[in-house]
């Protein structure tokens, strides 16, 4: 069996090399990383990553704590969470969020021994923050964050409801809709609040039936849109808190026989990669396009994991209007 003393005397490196490749491969110059993965490669070494996790007291595993399967945001960020951590060779172990039942899955977390924890579902007073403080492990959450102060990267969540608001006023949109999810994430308050603004700024009344919460499922957001439609004065926009709520609101329209824009304006928030779709382009807010919530949260996690940085990392990123096809001018 090929060891790793034989695979440095082979690429001319110390045995130290070798493991500094295996463990932390960003500390190694580009040419002595190739190299030394050439030789792994040519002399066809496995390393025995047991061995190794006992050695650096780790399991190389990662748990990710995310949002629900029917938004696609958070299949995006899973997709780069789960794919950025191969490359740092990290497993991730995925658990998506139950609405009314989180703690169940927070128990799983909690009892699997892993090196880091990162999370987008958490509520803004969450009982489980002091749990996962007193774990003595790193943990970083996206997207939503904790009251408390603590490890976090999200997109200025107000700054995006200020933006989708001012689009539509800026179209000439007064009688405008919000439909969003549970206030006690800070997604949905921050949002929220920033429609809130913007249209108090603007002179605009809101009417209570004209903010509506949901559990952000299609059942619910299509009872809900049901609901705005029976209304005598129908609104002539919907600023759908999620790219996720506006595409399941984008399909129910098209099902009752509306056009959108032309009998209702539509616009999201997070700028998924589906919202481009060529046969709706939706009108949405977001980062850049660039950047990805959950690259940057696992990127800064396995950065904390592997050094002694107790640093927090709070990092709010700017959003911006991406206009498309569901929003037009009245």
């Amino acid at each position: 069996m090929v060891s790793s003393k034989d695979v440095a005397r082979y690429a001319g490196v110390s045995q130290t090399t070798v493991s500094r490749v295996l463990n932390n491969p960003d500390m190694v110059e580009k040419k002595t990383l190739e190299k030394v993965t050439r030789a792994m490669k040519e002399m066809n070494y496995r390393p025995n990553s047991v061995a190794r996790s006992l050695v650096n007291r780790r399991t190389k595993s990662i748990a990710l704590l995310s949002g629900p399967l029917h938004n696609p945001f958070f299949v995006e960020t899973t997709t780069s969470i789960v794919n950025y951590s191969k490359q740092r060779g990290y497993n991730v172990n995925v658990h998506f969020e139950n609405f009314g039942d989180n703690m169940s899955v927070y128990q799983d977390v909690l009892a699997s021994k892993v090196d880091g924890i990162i999370l987008s579902s958490i509520l803004y007073e969450d009982p489980i923050f002091s749990e996962l403080q007193s774990l003595d492990i790193p943990f970083m959450m996206f997207n939503r964050k904790h009251k408390k102060p603590g490890n976090f990267v999200e997109m200025d969540n107000i700054e995006a409801g200020r933006k989708a608001t001012r689009h539509l006023l800026e179209l000439n949109h007064r009688h405008i809709a919000w439909i969003g999810g549970p206030m006690n994430m800070t997604t949905f308050s921050g949002r929220y609040e920033g429609f809130q603004q913007e249209m108090k700024e603007n002179g605009c009344t809101i009417s209570p039936q004209n903010v509506n919460i949901t559990d952000t499922s299609e059942a619910d957001i299509c009872r809900v849109m049901s609901d705005l439609l029976a209304e005598k004065e129908r609104p002539t926009a919907i600023f759908a808190a999620t790219d996720s709520i506006a595409i399941f609101l984008l399909d129910y329209l098209i099902q009752k026989g509306y056009q959108v824009p032309e009998d209702m304006s539509l616009i999201g928030v997070d700028n998924i990669a589906l919202s481009r779709h060529h046969s709706f382009r939706l009108s949405t807010v977001g980062m850049n396009e660039k950047e990805n919530l959950g690259r940057i949260a696992i990127e800064h996690l396995i950065d904390k994991i592997e050094s002694s940085d107790d640093q927090f990392v709070e990092k709010t990123y700017p959003a911006q209007l991406y206009q498309r096809s569901t929003t037009k001018n009245i």
